[in-house]
């Protein structure tokens, strides 16, 4: 592999920025209530740099800003569910630490994505595109640890989703009414349909 030239790190580190600045203010303020002015002020980018690395503009930049958070947010469910892990524990852990998060963030920091995807679904088909590729990558991993601790394929996809929409959901509900009351209950759920679907031990 050729050496990276140092014009060319430079110039992936400002595409880095824009997509990390997008994707902060996305979160923040929303997809329409981020200015592409707001963005190139917070990466400290040049205006024209903005359509030389995203032709398509902010359509092309929101997909780039969901495949790079999802691509974060990938590493943090495989980080509860790594290979070899006690599913069962790591469900109880995964809802706990997500509630965690939302107390030691005042209920503001949740699944960017998620509203992101919300907001643009229906008007963006790149950005749908986007949100689903990255959906779909986090229920892949939640998929392969219920098959590794032998759950049928079938179901261990049918129990993925249900964990991904029972946590999704719960984010919504504690952040409209300010409390950890949806995800405590979710995650209760959750480990139970977990441990119910297991093998018997022998």
């Amino acid at each position: 592999m050729a050496p990276t030239t140092q014009a060319g790190a430079g110039t992936a580190g400002t595409r880095d920025r824009i997509v990390e600045a997008a994707a902060e203010g996305f979160a923040r303020r929303g997809y329409a209530g981020t200015g592409l002015k707001a963005i190139l002020g917070a990466s400290h980018a040049p205006f024209g740099s903005l359509y030389h690395f995203f032709p398509g503009g902010k359509e092309e930049l929101g997909a780039a800003a969901i495949r790079a958070s999802g691509a974060t947010y990938r590493e943090l469910v495989e980080m509860f569910f790594p290979e070899g892990v006690d599913v069962v524990a790591a469900t109880y852990d995964f809802f706990v630490g997500a509630a965690e998060v939302l107390v030691a963030t005042d209920y503001a920091d949740a699944c960017p994505i998620a509203t992101i995807a919300l907001e643009t679904a229906s008007d963006s088909e790149p950005m749908r595109l986007a949100s689903a590729e990255v959906f779909e990558s986090w229920l892949e991993v939640l998929q392969q640890r219920l098959v590794e601790a032998g759950v049928n394929t079938a179901t261990a996809r049918d129990v993925a989703v249900e964990l991904f929409c029972a946590i999704e959901g719960g984010f919504l509900h504690c952040r409209a009414t300010r409390t950890t009351e949806a995800l405590e209950i979710a995650g209760r759920a959750g480990v139970a349909r977990v441990a119910g679907v297991l093998p018997s031990a022998p």
